[in-house]
């Protein structure tokens, strides 16, 4: 992805697109909570300029491994147990530092955003690497529509509590709710989505249903999934996996081959679907979006802020 930004591919090479509006979408009519803008979120009709021109992963490939612990630690655990979630009604609190915060209905949180597909590559932290065709709308746009105070420098996000939905909340592999944060500036570069969709069709709920952060040149575990509460905050928050193993984890997480886990190597991944033999290549700096992101980082020791 450092070799270029320009899209080379057709979308006849990508499973075929649906709607890219979910029945959400299309319903949104007049917008009521006052900030959002237009009523009707419109969907891009040409490739992101964002998107990388690497041929993305099967849908299979993306839909059937998963880390999402509220349904279970195994990779597969997700597309079995998670058509138990309940995605409709949906509402997102936005609450901390921020001039409109209220209970937002997931209508009025995307409407007045423009819809795009962005083909990203996210890398998950054992190794592994995915290349993705979301759909979805710039973090921004929402910050920018609620307001955020001058005294905000942080962004933290929580995922849903339902145990009685989320057979993984039965027991006690994390402590729920499962919380993740963003540096301001991280949070409003223009590569950080919020995700409805994938492919063009709406989200699964295995990968994050119905919205899910996408922040593609940090490690996957970075990208909370169904996400119920967004918070601006002076102070930087903890995450879930520093808390529970600080030294493995750290806050910023962003991909850096020079930084090994305890456990692994970090300077070579393995692209989704191959299996377990199939050639490992260098894993990038920033993923791959150093040009992008790499100013956000001047003058930190990325070895020390991992």
């Amino acid at each position: 992805m450092s070799r270029g930004w320009k899209n080379t591919l057709k979308y006849s090479q990508v499973t075929p697109r649906a709607d890219y509006l979910n029945r959400r979408q299309l319903m949104a009519g007049a917008v009521a909570m006052g900030f959002a803008g237009p009523a009707m979120a419109q969907i891009a009709t040409v490739p992101s300029r964002y998107s990388t021109s690497m041929p993305p992963n099967s849908f299979e490939d993306v839909t059937t491994y998963n880390n999402f612990y509220e349904f279970g630690t195994g990779k597969d655990d997700p597309a079995k147990n998670a058509h138990t979630l309940t995605v409709d009604p949906w509402s997102v609190k936005i609450d901390g530092m921020v001039d409109n915060p209220g209970n937002y209905d997931l209508a009025d949180i995307i409407g007045g955003a423009t819809m795009e597909e962005r083909i990203y590559r996210l890398r998950c932290v054992e190794g592994w690497s995915a290349v993705i065709p979301w759909v979805g709308f710039e973090l921004s746009n929402l910050l920018n529509r609620v307001g955020v105070q001058s005294g905000a420098k942080y962004v933290k996000f929580e995922t849903l509590v339902r145990p009685e939905e989320m057979s993984g909340q039965k027991r006690k592999l994390l402590q729920w709710p499962y919380v993740e944060g963003l540096r301001l500036d991280e949070a409003m570069n223009p590569l950080t989505i919020l995700a409805t969709g994938l492919y063009g069709n709406e989200l699964p709920n295995q990968n994050g249903a119905p919205l899910r952060l996408v922040v593609p040149w940090k490690y996957g575990f970075k990208s909370i999934k169904s996400i119920v509460r967004i918070s601006l905050v002076s102070k930087e928050p903890l995450n879930t996996w520093q808390q529970e193993n600080a030294r493995e984890y750290g806050f910023f997480s962003n991909v850096n081959p020079n930084v090994d886990h305890p456990r692994w190597s970090q300077a070579t991944e393995r692209p989704l679907g191959g299996g377990l033999f199939s050639k490992r290549i260098p894993t990038e700096m920033f993923n791959g979006y150093g040009d992008q992101v790499a100013a956000m980082y001047t003058g930190m020791d990325l070895e020390k802020f991992y």
